[in-house]
């Protein structure tokens, strides 16, 4: 009886093989050198392309968490060093590149890069001529971040110690190129701004080739040339040679021994310039002198100091004519004063309060004499009209009618007044209202007119 043979689904034996090329050690960390094609950028931030050389080709891919860290942006036909690990995309089935890090290859490609930084830095206005800061005419501490063991450092020292020996110099080492040469760089300057000491800072190294000099154009030593607080003198190289750096700093220097000679003033030419402001000032004090002993002299020969008696009496007359006339100000001062015042107390009396009240309580007592009339007049009047008027309704009182004989006629219930034939018939009784009482009828027979204007006669 032969044994079933194990089989296996498309996603175990894809996972099998990319577990296979996790482990194996050559595929797990490997560089690879070859030119990038059909390069696309994707939305999410990722990065699908192929690295081809003459013979072959491989699917790459570099995601958004490693390529934000890229010194150049990669571009169709550019030759490049990849690092990263070669697995297995289970789904489909293919092995393909994750690409961890890239950089150009060949002076082609730095020069890309260098380009592409450059673009980048000058659209942010990190080479702006406004925001660079003057270097400080007479510094008293100068930092130098630079290689400690190249001819760089001692050439600077000794042109800053002739030409300025006044300033003090403190070095911090730097590599200057590699890998770890922007980094170094970089803390060198933040380290720099925190010690707080320091008036300038000359950044910079010795000449080299284009790769040698990579570290100045790296974004990081860009950037933090352009946060620190004291002013960069850039020194990279040769009178040719240019970098990132040199744009970004705030004075850039062909040579190091030129950024020293930028830094420092000499102390000799200080010494002739003010050698000449000496002689300069020496000369304008003479003149000052000579011009105030001159005007001295004038002044000692003016008639105030020969005759002075005789200004001192015009300077009395002139007092005395002075006095005169302010006494006679002030006596006419005084009158007008005087008579507004006069004028002022006539119309203070006129508006004294006890005559003001004397008025009101005048004015008040015929007011109230006219009130008292009025009303009088108009009880009266109201009197007259009441009288009248009760004359009036004693005359229509029907009381009084009745007492001449008339009587009213209500049904017996007294809720209903008779004022017609046509209100009651034959038998009915009704009561009669006379002035001094009442009766009870019963109606035997009705003679009239009813309501319907007819003439009515009817007997019970």
């Amino acid at each position: 009886m032969t044994e079933q043979p194990r089989v296996y689904s498309i996603k175990d034996i894809n996972r099998y093989i990319r577990m296979k090329m996790d482990s194996d050690a050559v595929l797990g960390d490997v560089w690879l050198r070859g030119e990038i094609s059909n390069f696309t950028h994707h939305s999410s931030g990722h990065m699908y392309f192929t690295l081809k050389d003459k013979d072959s080709r491989l699917k790459c891919v570099m995601f958004a968490s490693h390529n934000q860290r890229l010194p150049f942006i990669p571009r169709e036909g550019a030759k490049v060093m990849a690092r990263g690990n070669i697995s297995v995309y289970e789904r489909d089935g293919n092995y393909q590149f994750y690409v961890a890090a890239m950089q150009p290859d060949g002076i082609g490609s730095l020069y890309l890069a260098f380009e592409q930084l450059k673009s980048k830095l000058e659209e942010e206005g990190l080479f702006a001529a406004e925001r660079k800061r003057p270097i400080p005419r007479f510094p008293g501490a100068i930092g130098l971040i630079t290689s400690p063991t190249g001819a760089a450092v001692r050439d600077m020292m000794i042109t800053l110690q002739r030409r300025y020996p006044a300033a003090r110099i403190y070095v911090y080492p730097v590599l200057v190129q590699g890998a770890q040469a922007a980094p170094s760089i970089s803390h060198a300057i933040e380290a720099m701004n925190r010690f707080g000491e320091i008036d300038v800072l000359i950044v910079g190294r010795g000449g080299g080739s284009l790769e040698e000099l990579w570290a100045f154009n790296e974004e990081q030593v860009a950037r933090s040339i352009a946060a620190s607080a004291i002013p960069i003198i850039s020194a990279v190289g040769h009178e040719t040679d240019y970098t990132i750096a040199d744009f970004v700093a705030d004075l850039r220097a062909a040579t190091p021994t030129a950024a020293a000679e930028l830094a420092v003033p000499h102390a000799a030419e200080l010494e002739k310039h003010l050698s000449r402001q000496r002689q300069q000032l020496e000369q304008s004090l003479r003149q000052l002198i000579r011009s105030r002993k001159e005007q001295l002299a004038r002044v000692r020969r003016s008639p105030f100091f020969l005759y002075p008696r005789k200004y001192l009496l015009e300077q009395a007359q002139r007092l005395d004519l002075l006095e005169e006339r302010l006494r006679q100000r002030t006596l006419k001062a005084a009158g007008r004063g005087r008579s507004r015042l006069e004028r002022l107390q006539a119309t203070l009396a006129g508006h004294h309060p006890g005559q003001r009240v004397q008025f009101a309580a005048s004015r008040l007592k015929g007011t109230s004499k006219r009130l008292e009339q009025i009303i009088q007049q108009t009880l009266q009047e109201k009197q007259l009209k009441l009288h009248s008027s009760i004359r009036q309704l004693d005359a229509l009182s029907p009381l009084k009618v009745m007492a001449r004989g008339y009587g009213l006629v209500y049904e017996e219930s007294e809720q209903r007044l008779v004022k017609s034939v046509a209100d009651v018939k034959a038998g009915d009784t009704v009561k009669v209202k006379l002035a001094d009482g009442q009766m009870t009828c019963e109606v035997s027979s009705l003679e009239g007119e009813g309501s319907s204007g007819k003439k009515r006669s009817n007997r019970a």
